[in-house]
């Protein structure tokens, strides 16, 4: 037999007991790598050879212009832009529209500060949809997840505001996922959950807790955290610098009233920041305030229960609001102008049971009513109250406002379907009641704007005297699944031109901030869209299919190609002609009959045949 020949050369033995655990590791390794060595320059080489010769021909047969130019190919094509308009390309077309040259109003050498509000973004957990089956409620997740990054995202890259303010409900279910630490169970009182719900709290408290909400944390950090200088870290001109604030709490991240929890509380606050805080942005007083928690001082629940652990920090913070106001006012004006100094209190000595307490409190109050104060704006998640069928204005996509009758100028009062409705369940409450809308208002001052959550849609209204007519718009939310068609978030800009001591400068506007709606896609309409061009795909697909035997067209698939020699079994048999004509002469045997068959007929022939006659010679069949 020719080839190569091989010797084969006994290993030497060797003595483990002599080795140590080391050099038997080592000397199996050397073997195993010896053997993967003679492997790879052999077998696996010729394989990966005939592999890419291969792979190089099928490359040379698909790239032509008969395969790159086929109707399937355009049809693929086509598709590659659909996905990327209606996943991409439309948000950044949708917010480019929003720019805020393309609504702002200011004088020219303006330089306002840029500001957005982000409202209700809600992620989907397992409280949103209790109970769909595997694979919906990921796919849910997905698609939502998806929709607020890339809104989010294109925001970001295309406006690139100086600061972005969360209005609350950041999450679905924040408060139900148990604390580590503290008392965490449901309270006796308030209104009771659902029937739905009722099936799920335990299977809630047992399964999710401390670990599932920072796993919740962090994905609310993918989607609006990891993209914040997606446009640049850069502020804009005069701006002191960017700021993202999200530590304003909703009814789904604390509960609400009477029956919010602590531990829940302190948890959102350890990791989102105060719930209560005052900002200076843009020369303007932002005041956030934790409108759930306080809604349990005028709870009906309040004469039966000690709930001062929940309202009293937001009282306290509300006592002393406006002087915190003004020492944040001072801060920016020394930092923008170099000026010294600051708050001055007496240093007196004097004994502990002789010292006036009052005294503290007194000259707070004179600071909170000489020094400079800036346009103040409130921001609560729950919107302030106002009276049943109040309408919310043309923005609001729910339901249009009623048309007024012929010769009525204003609206139409009252207009349900435009309001947002005056009632309560659990765990919410559409609006604060009239005493803590007033005391928010009253205990701030100088307030010139609220701007809220909680309603998902978007909602304008002038508030009464008793409120100081102040004017509050309540924010879209974000996201996709929250029962309004089309999402979107609220941009605001902040121009204030002031002195060293706070005051407006000459030409400085009596109206300091501008605000635009901004919309995001309606994700149903691009689900419609797809399915539209799915069904046009097939028709068009089924017509070709039809008119390529009929019109002699190219077909797309191409030619079976002959195979080689080396074919184990043949995949198709040529057909041969028939001879011109058959042999005259008469035989005598089936084995010189068998002569002038194909060879492997002759071979199959029996061994044992028997002599026949000679028949009358026919014509072969073919």
């Amino acid at each position: 037999m020719s080839g190569r020949h091989y010797q084969y050369r006994p290993s030497p033995k060797i003595n483990f007991n002599d080795l140590s655990v080391a050099e038997v590791l080592w000397f199996n390794a050397k073997q195993v790598g010896h053997q993967v060595g003679r492997w790879a320059v052999g077998p696996w080489r010729r394989m990966a050879i005939a592999a890419g010769r291969r792979v190089a021909h099928q490359v040379r047969r698909n790239l032509t212009s008969r395969r790159l130019l086929s109707f399937p190919h355009l049809l693929v094509v086509f598709w590659v832009f659909v996905l990327l308009y209606g996943e991409r390309w439309v948000f950044d077309g949708k917010v480019a529209n929003c720019d805020w040259d393309h609504w702002e109003k200011w004088p020219k050498d303006a330089k306002p500060h840029h500001l957005v509000f982000v409202a209700d973004p809600q992620l989907i957990d397992p409280h949103s949809y209790p109970g769909r089956p595997w694979p919906l409620n990921p796919l849910t997740v997905l698609i939502t997840d998806n929709y607020l990054k890339r809104g989010y995202g294109a925001m970001q890259h295309r406006l690139h505001p100086d600061s972005v303010f969360f209005l609350g409900d950041l999450f679905d279910g924040g408060r139900e996922w148990k604390t580590s630490k503290g008392n965490f169970v449901d309270p006796k009182w308030g209104r009771g959950r659902s029937k739905d719900e009722k099936k799920w709290v335990q299977t809630w408290h047992n399964k999710y807790g401390d670990d599932f909400w920072l796993q919740e944390y962090e994905r609310f950090g993918d989607i609006f955290l990891d993209s914040w200088n997606k446009g640049g870290e850069v502020p804009g001109s005069w701006q002191r610098g960017r700021k993202l604030v999200a530590s304003l709490p909703g009814n789904h991240d604390l509960g609400f009233g009477a029956q919010v929890q602590v531990p829940v509380r302190d948890r959102f606050s350890a990791f989102f920041g105060d719930v209560n805080r005052v900002d200076v942005i843009g020369n303007h007083t932002i005041v956030s305030v934790d409108s759930v928690s306080l809604s349990a001082d005028t709870s009906e629940y309040k004469n039966q229960h000690d709930l001062r652990p929940i309202y009293g920090p937001v009282n306290e913070f509300l006592e002393g609001v406006k002087v915190t106001k003004r020492k944040a006012v001072e801060e920016e004006l020394r930092h923008w102008h170099d000026l010294e100094g600051g708050l001055h209190y007496p240093h007196d000595v004097e004994e502990l049971d002789k010292s006036n307490p009052t005294w503290g409190r007194a000259t707070d109050a004179e600071a909170a009513s000489q020094g400079p104060d800036f346009p103040t704006i409130l921001l609560t998640h729950v919107p302030l109250y106002r009276a049943p069928g109040t309408p919310c204005g043309p923005k609001r996509e729910h339901w249009p406002p009623a048309k007024p009758p012929k010769g009525q100028k204003g609206p139409v009062i009252p207009d349900e379907p435009n309001a947002i409705s005056v009632v309560g369940g659990y765990q919410y409450q559409n609006v604060l009641n009239e005493a803590d809308s007033v005391k928010l208002v009253k205990s701030i001052g100088n307030v010139k704007h609220v701007f809220s959550g909680d309603d998902h849609d978007y909602c304008e209204v002038v508030h009464s005297d008793a409120k100081e007519n102040v004017r509050e718009i309540t924010v879209k939310s974000m996201s996709m699944a929250m029962g309004v068609p089309t999402p979107g978030f609220l941009m605001v800009s902040l121009y204030n031109p002031v002195d060293a001591k706070g005051k407006p400068l000459p030409g400085a506007p009596e109206q300091t901030i501008q605000t635009h709606l901004c919309l995001l896609p309606n994700q149903f309409h691009t689900y419609m869209e797809y399915i539209v061009f799915l069904v046009v795909t097939l028709v068009l697909l089924t017509v070709r299919a039809f008119l390529v035997p009929a019109l002699s067209l190219t077909p797309f698939a191409l030619e079976p190609e002959k195979q080689s020699a080396s074919t184990v079994l043949p995949l198709y048999k040529d057909k041969m002609d028939p001879p011109e004509a058959f042999p005259s002469r008469t035989t005598s045997s089936s084995g010189t009959s068998a002569h002038h068959l194909p060879s492997r007929l002759s071979a199959a022939a029996p061994r044992n045949a028997r002599s026949k006659s000679p028949a009358p010679s026919a014509s072969p069949r073919w």
